[in-house]
């Protein structure tokens, strides 16, 4: 199989160490993956290609409108491969009727001007299906593809067992760790539940150590929000010069796990509007890829249907401050919980299965197009 993957290619943004694991584990699997762009200096082993017409299937991956190509290449790539061998991967849920939970939506109309009805119709016209990272999509015509994935020679740091791993983690024989806790992600809509963790884990900040928040707008409410009235979007830059919050700016995809890997604790937290669709990020699996213990503050359902039961451990409660406490009492406990998630996440989230996943659903696509072909052609042909 041939795949051309269609996105705007960011070092810290988006989906992009999600889309480098496709194409390197798509090699490993006999396939051909690449991205719909010029060649990259700063990743010259990654494919890339203009040519849409070589390859099988076209993959959308879209957060934004600017994930569509401009003209005229988003013209060869409609020219070039048929609606039928082209699908789109809707990362934030642009494919359904307009939902907001909280100040949080999925679409934008003061922002990009465009409609929820026009976004509806705008897949459409590039693609015959629509995929959504959830198990339970919305809508009866979108395929449920979790998309992002778990990928086990990422993590650094091996452990035999979790007294191991907790003995490394306080520092006993290794360097200590530099930071307590450590978040990287964007502050989109985010900023509510990163205050109230904030809030609850000030009065022991002194016993788990420095925080780090890594990525844009951490510090800073941008003019363009003030403008448009945005909501969701805050930050309280006083509260965090008085904790001693250390904020820092976007972070490369390939640098991700080796930062986390400095911090005690990491929180796991998502906007409102994907808790509400179920929809997973690349940061769902790759902060256990990291010498760090999760905070999983997720809907519990959420928690049991992607990490599986030993990850209830890591749930973060209504008190918060009680339970980091616990894990520096007692971290073997919850190392052996990280652990064993690390094991199902392997086992059912790896990208090699995800990849194979995806193979299906492309292949049942083909099938289905030849088949209505066929159909056509019995119809449209001579009687008799």
């Amino acid at each position: 199989m041939r795949l051309l993957i269609v996105s705007r290619f960011d070092r810290s943004a988006r989906a992009i160490n999600t889309i480098i694991k496709y194409v390197r584990v798509g090699k490993s699997l006999g396939h051909e993956v690449a991205l719909f762009c010029d060649p990259m200096d700063d990743l010259p082993d990654v494919p890339t290609s203009r040519d849409p017409k070589t390859f099988d299937y076209v993959m959308f991956v879209v957060y934004e409108t600017s994930d569509f190509p401009d003209l005229p290449y988003l013209a060869y790539l409609l020219d070039g491969v048929p609606r039928e061998r082209r699908i789109i991967v809707d990362c934030t849920g642009r494919y359904n009727e307009t939902i907001q939970v909280e100040y949080d939506f999925n679409h934008l109309e003061k922002m990009d001007n465009h409609m929820g009805w026009e976004w509806v119709d705008g897949f459409d016209a590039v693609a015959k299906t629509i995929l959504q990272p959830t198990l339970e999509p919305v809508r009866p015509d979108v395929h449920g593809f979790l998309f992002h994935g778990f990928d086990p020679a990422a993590v650094e740091y091996h452990y035999d067992t979790a007294a191991e791993a907790a003995s490394a983690w306080a520092g006993k024989g290794r360097e200590q760790k530099k930071y307590g806790m450590i978040y990287i992600g964007n502050n989109w809509q985010r900023w509510s539940q990163m205050r109230s963790l904030l809030q609850q884990i000030e009065p022991i900040q002194q016993s788990i150590g420095p925080i780090c928040l890594a990525g844009w707008a951490w510090d800073y409410r941008p003019d363009w929000a003030v403008e448009l009235g945005i909501q969701g979007i805050d930050t309280d830059p006083a509260m965090l010069q008085c904790m001693g919050v250390e904020v820092r700016g976007n972070i490369a995809f390939d640098q991700v796990i080796g930062v986390i890997n400095q911090a005690r604790f990491c929180p796991v937290i998502q906007r409102p509007l994907f808790n509400h669709l179920g929809f997973v990020t690349n940061r769902t699996f790759e902060t256990f890829c990291s010498d760090t213990i999760p905070l999983l503050i997720l809907p519990h359902q959420m928690i049991e249907s992607i990490y599986g039961p030993a990850a209830r451990l890591l749930a973060v409660g209504e008190d918060v401050a009680s339970q980091i406490q616990d894990i520096m009492r007692c971290p073997d406990v919850y190392w052996d919980a990280v652990l064993k998630t690390r094991t199902y996440l392997a086992n059912r989230h790896a990208f090699q299965r995800r990849f194979q996943e995806l193979s299906a659903i492309l292949k049942q696509l083909y099938h289905t197009h030849q088949e209505r072909g066929y159909a056509d052609l019995v119809c449209d042909g001579p009687a008799g």
